[in-house]
C-alpha cells in the first residue's frame, strides 16, 4: 500500500511562492498531484512550476479579488478538467509595536488576504470539488496563544480556525474534508526582514525542541490532510510547532 498518494488529484496552492508555500507544492507534487501554484508574480509562479514539471501549473492570481479567482479556477478547470485539492496558504503580516500604529488599510489589508481570500477561493472552488475532495487552510500558533505584536495578524489566524471548523460541517455531507495546518516559530526569509534583531536572534529557541522549523518540516501535514490517508479527519488542526501543546 502506497501512503499519502496523490497520484490523478489536481491541487491549487495560493500563496505560492513564499517560503513555506513552494515548500508545500514540491511536496504535493512529490506525491503526485497534478500543482497549480498560484501566486501574484506571474512570470516566476509560472517559472516555479516549470521547474516542478510539465504536468504543473503556475497562475497568476490576486487573492483579495473574487472574480480573479473565478478567473483562475477556470483556467484550472480547462486544463485539468476539475480540482480535488484546495490549499489556502496565502497571508501576509505587519508587526506594530502599538496597536495605535495599525492603520485601518493596514487591518483591512491584512483580513483581505489572511481571511477574505479563503472564503473567496473557497467559493470559486466549492462547485467543482468532488466527493473525496480536502481544502486544507493555513492558520498559525498565534491563534491560539496570540501575539502582542501581530494583532491583525492573530486575529485572521483565530478566524481561519473557526472557518475551517464550519466549513468541515458544511461540507460534511458532500464528503470534503476540511483541515488546517497551524504552524508554530518557521524559519523564512521573512522573519529578518519584519522583526528587530533581538527577537531574529531568539526566534524559536522558546520551543520544546529548541529551535525554529524549517519548511519542509511543516509540508508533510499538507500531504498526509490532502490525502485517503487522512479520510477520518476533518474539522481538525494540525500543529508543527516544535512541541508546544495546544489545547484548543
Amino acid at each position: 500500500m502506497e501512503l499519502f498518494s496523490l497520484k490523478g488529484k489536481t491541487a491549487i496552492v495560493t500563496g505560492a511562492l513564499g517560503l513555506i508555500g513552494k515548500k508545500h507544492c514540491e511536496a504535493l507534487a512529490l506525491a503526485g498531484a497534478n500543482v497549480v501554484a498560484a501566486d501574484v508574480d506571474e512570470k516566476k509562479v509560472e517559472a516555479f512550476a516549470a521547474n516542478l514539471g510539465e504536468q504543473h501549473g503556475g497562475l497568476k492570481i490576486d487573492v483579495t479579488s473574487k472574480h480573479s479567482l473565478e478567473i483562475a479556477r477556470d483556467k484550472i478547470l480547462t486544463r485539468y478538467g476539475g480540482i480535488d485539492i484546495l490549499v489556502n496558504n496565502a497571508g501576509e503580516q505587519h508587526p506594530q509595536e502599538d496597536i495605535q500604529n495599525i492603520t485601518k488599510d493596514q487591518l483591512e489589508r491584512t483580513f483581505r488576504t489572511n481571511i477574505f481570500s479563503f472564503f473567496y477561493m473557497t467559493k470559486a472552488a466549492a462547485k467543482h470539488l468532488p466527493k473525496g475532495g480536502a481544502i486544507v487552510n493555513t492558520t498559525s500558533v498565534t491563534a491560539y496563544r496570540g501575539s502582542p505584536t501581530l494583532l491583525d495578524y492573530s486575529a485572521t489566524k483565530g478566524a481561519i480556525v473557526a472557518f475551517t471548523r464550519s466549513l468541515s460541517k458544511a461540507f460534511a455531507e458532500r464528503g470534503i474534508r476540511v483541515n488546517a495546518v497551524a504552524p508554530g516559530p518557521i524559519w523564512t526569509p521573512l522573519i529578518p526582514s519584519t522583526f528587530p534583531a533581538d527577537r531574529v536572534a531568539s526566534f524559536g529557541k522558546d520551543t520544546t525542541l529548541g529551535r525554529p522549523g524549517e519548511p519542509e518540516e511543516v509540508a508533510p501535514s499538507y500531504v498526509f490532510l490532502a490525502s485517503d490517508d487522512g479520510s477520518y479527519f476533518t474539522g481538525q488542526v494540525l500543529h508543527p510547532n516544535g512541541g508546544e501543546i495546544v489545547n484548543a
